[in-house]
């Protein structure tokens, strides 16, 4: 089944330098989450994930480990994110993701989260602990249902057969992990790195493919989009909102200038 929802229809008329930004809901304070939304959809952000904060978010590194605990401290959940975004509906033709991991999701239902997320306005889902084959036989006809893209990771091991079978099931992006760590880490874009961006578009997928972790300024940034249609930015984004909290939407449009 092809989804059609803003994330599909704004890749169809968008596919080079896609700046995508990804949040932790409920930080730096617990009623900060729409004040970001809104400073990100009226500024230059292409696509915007919006975390959901876990207690053990393994696949992340430390900025945003420490954004989850912070958001967990203030009185973040999904059921409190869902109450925020209902506050604030989202008028944008942006597309609009919630990312996190699978066992908070399971728990308050697969069927009823997809079903309130699109009627709050989510294009997607990606849930990075996902297991592909449970998503295929389980959950792929609820996310079709709800007309929900779901957005896969793959890394430098994953094999070209799995590329392919994620390029398949996908509807949106493919979310390629530029290095086989945690995010936020600080070093460079290597040769290694570049080879693995090129491999994968020389792959000719149909779907398209942005680069996250690691992307720390508008160099990597650059660098990322001669090989993905854009890159995603987060661990730096944090650290931004950690150390300019006095004028969140003023200070986030300075944030995405440097990258535009």
């Amino acid at each position: 089944m092809k989804i059609q929802n803003n994330l599909t229809k704004y890749l169809q008329n968008n596919s080079q330098n896609l700046l995508t930004i990804y949040f932790t809901a409920g930080f730096p304070n617990l009623d900060d989450t729409s004040i970001i939304l809104e400073a990100l959809i009226k500024n230059q952000a292409d696509i915007i994930e919006i975390g959901m904060p876990f207690s053990d978010p393994i696949a992340d590194g430390e900025v945003i480990q420490q954004t989850n605990q912070i958001a967990l401290k203030n009185g973040m959940s999904i059921e409190k994110l869902f109450e925020q975004l209902e506050k604030t509906p989202i008028k944008t033709n942006k597309p609009i993701l919630l990312m996190g991991y699978l066992n908070p999701v399971w728990q308050f239902g697969i069927e009823n989260f997809c079903q309130k997320a699109a009627k709050l306005g989510i294009d997607g889902l990606i849930l990075p602990d996902m297991p592909l084959e449970e998503y295929e036989n389980e959950y792929q006809n609820i996310f079709e249902k709800y007309n929900l893209s779901a957005v896969f990771l793959i890394t430098p091991q994953t094999t070209t057969e799995r590329i392919k079978k994620i390029d398949q099931l996908s509807n949106g992006f493919i979310y390629a992990v530029s290095q086989s760590s945690t995010t936020g880490k600080t070093s460079s874009i290597t040769t290694e790195q570049t080879d693995y961006f090129q491999k994968i578009k020389n792959m000719e997928l149909k779907n398209p493919f942005l680069i996250g972790f690691g992307i720390k300024d508008k160099q990597d940034f650059q660098k990322v989009c001669q090989y993905a249609a854009g890159g995603i930015i987060g661990s730096a984004f944090l650290k931004h909102l950690q150390e300019n909290k006095t004028n969140l939407a003023a200070d986030i449009a300075v944030f995405l200038d440097k990258y535009k």
